[in-house]
């Protein structure tokens, strides 16, 4: 009997997943929660290089072929427009209830209510004294506001110079350029054929090479998740963050495999969970890298193939969704910061939490779609949340707070990236109902 291609590689990378989290804590244990630097560069440098920046170095043509593509197949602009107002429309939806719900399920378990101050001071004093990437960034985040991500993000979306940012690795300035030229490409009739042809079959070369790099996964995955778990120990889970992670992870599940799944049935027509299954080897390739970004090529190469999505609806919703689209985040924002709250015995109303729902929903949209992009959009919605407060000084919740959480991080990444990638494929099936593929 021949085996599926796709069960083969589904198989391989749970493999790697179960794998490298039975390695990545026998190095815990063996090394006494202290795994020597070069064993984990080593472990990174393999799960990083090997895989994830294969899959990185083909994001930007990959990209700006399935938008332009996926543009030019729609033809009417009028319909491009209607499909863009129901993706915008369903991505701001869907964000909105994860935030409701994880604020709603935050408030009644209260994960930071009487928590432990000795490790909490500890945490916030480490944090200070750190000068890593995560802490520079938070530091350079605390001058900006909503106002001042709203402007970020609209200089993203009227970029002055796209091949400049394309070469940065800034994705929504290649959308939007993308977006603009496959709308012109349609309205100058045969002229524009050729140029959509060659785009056309760079997709397809590149949906090729997405194939091939495939098959590093179960190697990538087993790496990335090894250099993670050897870090902290799954003993975090029953550490004195246990209640919270424990918090985050249930709020993402019924986000996940009951909200998104309803939305899915009742506006979709589509069985939920047969979806997911089609989806699987997206979300554990999200799961294994924490970026939603570079999950993409995956999440493409699956949604045509396995799940059924419309390559209108794919090259056009995927993208822009990994981009803007994210409901674990959002949600993981507006858990994380209840929490920090909590842990220092400040009380929030209704006011407050309205401002959580609101600015995390917000700051979400501009969480790059790369690992641990939440801690620093976190910031945004602390600062809010203290001027609303009118705590000044050293009153103020410090910013030094997300310290506490930053050892466990990359675990809840990894599970806030899948509940991403699975909004974004939800929706572009969804907008398939709009955006049929021609017969």
């Amino acid at each position: 009997m021949k085996l599926n291609p796709h069960t083969i590689l589904t198989v391989g990378i749970i493999a790697g997943l179960v794998f490298g989290a039975a390695f990545g804590e026998t190095l815990y244990r063996v090394y006494e929660a202290d795994v020597p630097g070069g064993t984990l560069e080593a472990l990174h440098f393999v799960g990083t290089t090997l895989f994830v920046g294969l899959l990185k170095m083909i994001l930007v043509p990959l990209v700006a072929s399935s938008v332009i593509v996926g543009v030019a197949s729609i033809g009417n602009p009028s319909d491009l427009g209607r499909i863009g107002a129901g993706a915008v429309a369903y991505y701001f939806v869907t964000m909105v209830i994860a935030v409701v719900l994880g604020v709603v399920l935050v408030t009644a378990i209260q994960p930071g209510e009487g928590f432990d101050a000795a490790f909490r001071d500890q945490q916030v004093s480490e944090f200070n004294a750190s000068t890593g990437t995560v802490q520079q960034r938070v530091q350079e985040a605390q001058t900006q506001g909503l106002w001042t991500a709203f402007q970020n993000l609209t200089r993203q979306v009227l970029p002055a110079n796209p091949i400049g940012d394309a070469a940065n690795g800034r994705l929504l300035p290649v959308i939007s350029f993308s977006l603009i030229l496959g709308v012109v490409l349609t309205t100058i009739g045969a002229r524009g054929r050729p140029i959509i042809e060659f785009f056309d079959a760079l997709f397809t070369a590149i949906m090729q090479l997405v194939g091939w790099i495939l098959w590093l996964a179960p190697l990538g995955v087993l790496c990335l998740v090894a250099w993670t778990v050897a870090r902290i120990g799954t003993a975090s889970l029953l550490g004195p963050l246990g209640k919270y992670m424990i918090t985050v992870i249930i709020a993402l599940a019924m986000h996940a495999l009951i909200v998104l799944p309803l939305i899915l049935w009742l506006v979709g027509r589509t069985n939920p969970y047969r979806f997911m299954h089609q989806m699987r080897e997206a979300l554990m390739t999200a799961f294994g890298t924490a970026s939603s970004s570079a999950t993409l090529p995956v999440t493409l190469e699956c949604a045509e193939e396995l799940g059924g999505v419309s390559k209108r609806s794919a090259g056009f919703v995927l993208p822009l969704g990994a981009t803007i689209n994210m409901d674990g985040t959002a949600l993981y924002e507006a858990v994380a910061v209840v929490f920090l709250f909590q842990c220092f015995g400040i009380d929030l109303g209704g006011t407050e939490l309205a401002i959580i729902v609101i600015t995390a929903t917000l700051a979400a949209v501009g969480a790059a779609g790369i690992p641990s992009a939440g801690l620093v959009t976190m910031v945004i919605v602390v600062e809010a949340v203290n001027d609303s407060l009118g705590r000044v000084g050293d009153d103020r919740l410090p910013l030094a707070a997300v310290g506490i959480i930053l050892g466990v991080d990359r675990i809840l990444d990894m599970c806030r990236t899948c509940v991403n990638v699975w909004g974004d494929s939800v929706g572009a099936k969804i907008i398939s109902r709009i955006a049929p593929d021609p017969a």
